[in-house]
């Protein structure tokens, strides 16, 4: 009972932090507003109460998994394999020296143990492409780092995963097993390959299945999708935790399957374009409320550290210079590993470098060492120090890129060509009512319908049409099929007038074209799929 209140204070609270990010915060990112609004829970000991402690297992395996499946999911299967040297490269050998440079100046710079360095180093390498889109809202990345941040975030985490082992290993037995540590990041990596290669296929192909069956299309058996909507948001848990339980990386069997959707969801849209849609808008709920979970979760449980005396015991000096450190490790050796071994130019290097945040895996990794045999205050410095890096990492590049990186330009003259010609085309629709043969009844509520496209409908007029619908008995299907004839006649015209102005003047690029185009396709299909006073 206890897990399922903290779910629910934590998607009451990413909810409202989404809206306030979205109307009164928009150009703060949603993960600041998130974190804010966690720390907020924290203190507050009423609030607090309801959330359970952090358990990284729970963590990465409901939270951190589904996000990195949808993320995947964006990502083509075709650009990894174009870039599968450099993935190698940045999640390999990046990540290993990100790791022996932090290790060592952890050791010589603050005098810990080298094995409780090399966990702390551990635990600082992997990524967050959630995080990275934080610190570069309303700014433009160059191409290449966008993509190889991408691409690093995705992948780097079994490496951090099997540094992290190799060096808890360390700690406890006092020595170092190459060769084990090799083995295991090669099965563990690439048994996450095969694993989520072969089970995602395999749920692939039984979607497809259901999707194409004859019974589909006969009996509409499955045209609602729900079935296999199921099936599809059921995949990153299946994987994740299957993946584990077999001894390799869910978390790269998660990605891998993800890609092999992105394929999937390219070639199918069609054989069922409602389950298409439908799907997209689900994906893009579930990440905004997954991501902004996250920050809240960082949020809380950065709190409950700072205030935690039991935990903030090791004195402040250490771990914020550990913090730093580690931070400072990791930004010099991807800046000089991009540069001189991919060749970057150095204003992308910094990027690139400056790029790599920290955030939700580097979090679950610190919890995930209270499971071993480490001692209590070494845990206490690990959570401390990571904690400081976190917070590092969002907070320098934040204010530097407001500098390295140009702002998104938004061009307002086409924004204002476009209000234009959705006006121009909506009144294209209204006119065409005056020449239809129809109630006035009917006249008045699409016009409503219509006029509200463009934001031209008041409070009053909203509540007056409510009330006559309350009132309203319900259409005949006589009557629905003539509102429905009459629909599809004005959104007819409202896209033939928009085709003739684009054709005869160019006033707006394709792009906007595309956007005012799908807004009717859009507004049709609520329409016909949903009705209108049923």
């Amino acid at each position: 009972m206890g897990l399922l209140i903290s779910t629910g204070v934590l998607v009451v609270a990413a909810m409202l932090s989404i809206v306030i990010n979205r109307r009164w915060l928009p150009r703060l990112s949603v993960n600041y507003v998130s974190m804010l609004i966690g720390a907020a829970i924290a203190l507050v000991p009423f609030l607090n109460g309801f959330v359970e402690k952090f358990n990284s297992e729970i963590f990465i395996g409901l939270i951190v998994a589904p996000l990195l499946f949808f993320e995947g999911q964006n990502t083509r299967l075709n650009l990894v394999g174009r870039h599968v040297g450099e993935i190698i490269s940045l999640t390999v050998g990046m990540v290993v020296l990100c790791a022996v440079a932090a290790g060592l100046g952890s050791h010589f710079l603050t005098g810990v143990g080298l094995p409780l360095a090399f966990i702390l180093a551990a635990i600082s390498t992997p990524t967050d492409a959630t995080a990275t889109e934080s610190v570069t809202m309303g700014r433009v990345l160059p191409p290449r780092a966008q993509t190889s941040l991408k691409l690093e975030s995705l992948f780097n985490d079994a490496s951090g995963i099997i540094l992290l082992n190799m060096a808890i290993l360390w700690y406890v037995n006092g020595y170092i097993n190459y060769p084990q540590t090799l083995w295991d990041f090669v099965y563990s990596a690439g048994g996450g390959i095969v694993f989520g290669g072969v089970i995602s296929i395999l749920i692939v192909m039984l979607r497809q299945a259901m999707l194409r069956s004859k019974l589909n299309f006969i009996n509409n058996t499955y045209n609602n999708g729900t079935p296999l909507k199921v099936i599809y948001l059921m995949t990153p848990f299946v994987l994740y935790f299957g993946g584990e339980a077999v001894g390799v990386s869910g978390i790269i069997a998660v990605v891998f399957a993800g890609l092999i959707h992105n394929a999937e969801g390219e070639r199918s849209a069609l054989a069922n374009p409602q389950l298409a849609s439908d799907t997209r808008q689900l994906v893009g709920l579930l990440s905004d409320l997954l991501n902004s979970i996250v920050f809240l979760v960082l949020g809380i449980v950065l709190v409950r550290i700072t205030l935690d005396k039991s935990v903030n015991n090791q004195g402040t000096w250490l771990w914020v210079g550990m913090g730093l450190v580690l931070y400072l490790a990791n930004l010099i050796v991807r800046y000089l590993y991009v540069r001189w071994v991919h060749h970057v130019p150095n204003r992308e290097a910094w990027i690139f470098a400056l790029g790599g945040i920290h955030g939700a895996v580097t979090f679950a990794l610190a919890f995930t060492v209270a499971e071993t045999q480490i001692r209590t205050a070494d845990f206490n410095l690990v959570l401390m120090s990571e904690s400081f890096l976190i917070i590092l990492s969002l907070l320098v590049p934040t204010i530097v890129f407001r500098w390295l990186l140009p702002r998104i330009q938004v061009d307002v003259d086409a924004a204002a060509r476009m209000a234009r010609l959705r006006e121009q085309m909506i009144e294209a629709g209204v006119q065409s009512l005056v020449a239809m043969p129809i109630s006035q009844e009917f006249r008045e509520a699409v016009t409503f319908d219509l006029r509200s496209q463009n934001g031209h409908t008041t409070i009053k007029q909203f509540v007056n049409e409510w009330q006559r619908m309350v009132r309203h008995p319900e259409y005949t299907p006589e009557q629905m099929r003539e509102l429905m004839t009459i629909y599809r006649q004005v959104f007819q015209t409202e896209r033939t007038y928009l085709l003739q102005q684009h054709e005869a003047k160019h006033e707006i690029g394709e792009d906007l074209f595309n956007r005012l185009y799908r807004e009717i396709t859009m507004a049709e299909t609520v329409v016909f799929e949903y009705g209108v006073g049923e």
